[in-house]
C-alpha cells in the first residue's frame, strides 16, 4: 500500500498478511484524488471514514492535511490504523465500532464523508440513506461510497457522478443546504 500525495507521498505501507481487508487499488484512489485535487482543499478538511479497513484512504487524507475520523469493527485494522498513524504523526481519529449503529448515533458533522464497504454488503444504500438522516455531512460536502460493479447507487438523492476504475466505482453525492429542509 502505497501513500500518492501529499507530505508522505511516495511512503510504502506494509500491511499484515493476515488482515482480511480489500484496500482501494493504487489505480482507483489515484483516480478518486486526482478528482479530488482539482475540487477540494484538503488542508483542514474533516474527514469522516467509514469501514476504514487498513486505513489507506485515512492515510492519504491525514498526509495531505485532512483530519480524519476512521470507523471500523475489526480490532486488527483500527490497532494498525493507529499504530500506522502514530508512527507518521497523522491526524488520525480511531473509532472501533459497528458502521450502522454509529451512524444512527453520532453527531459531529463533517465536509466529506468516504464509506468503502464490503462490495457483497446488501445494505450499502442504508450507508447513504443514515448519513442523509443523521446530517453528519456540512452544506456543501460530500459523501463517496465505494462499491463493486453491481451495486447501482445512481437513482439515490443528491447523487451526481459514479466514476469506474476496473471493478472499483465511486459514487459521489453532493450534499447542499436543500437537503437538510
Amino acid at each position: 500500500m502505497r501513500i500518492i500525495g501529499g507530505l508522505h507521498s511516495g511512503k510504502t505501507i506494509q500491511v499484515s498478511k493476515g488482515m482480511d481487508v480489500r484496500p482501494t487499488t493504487d489505480f482507483a484512489k489515484e483516480g478518486l484524488f486526482n478528482i479530488l485535487n482539482n475540487k477540494i482543499d484538503f488542508e483542514n478538511l474533516e474527514v469522516l471514514d467509514l469501514f476504514s479497513g487498513t486505513g489507506n484512504i485515512a492515510f492519504e487524507f491525514a498526509s495531505r492535511g485532512a483530519k480524519v475520523t476512521c470507523v471500523d469493527k475489526n480490532f486488527e485494522c483500527t490497532k494498525f490504523i493507529s499504530d500506522t498513524a502514530k508512527k507518521l504523526n497523522l491526524n488520525i481519529n480511531i473509532l472501533k465500532g459497528d458502521v450502522f449503529k454509529f451512524l444512527k448515533i453520532h453527531v459531529q458533522k463533517y465536509d466529506l464523508i468516504f464509506a468503502d464497504p464490503p462490495f457483497l454488503l446488501e445494505n450499502i444504500p442504508e450507508i447513504h440513506e443514515l448519513v442523509l438522516q443523521s446530517n453528519l455531512v456540512k452544506e456543501n460536502g460530500w459523501l463517496i461510497i465505494e462499491h463493486g460493479p453491481t451495486t447501482k447507487l445512481t437513482g439515490l438523492s443528491s447523487f451526481f457522478e459514479q466514476r469506474k476504475y476496473g471493478n472499483v466505482n465511486f459514487s459521489f453525492f453532493a450534499i447542499s443546504k436543500e437537503e437538510f429542509n
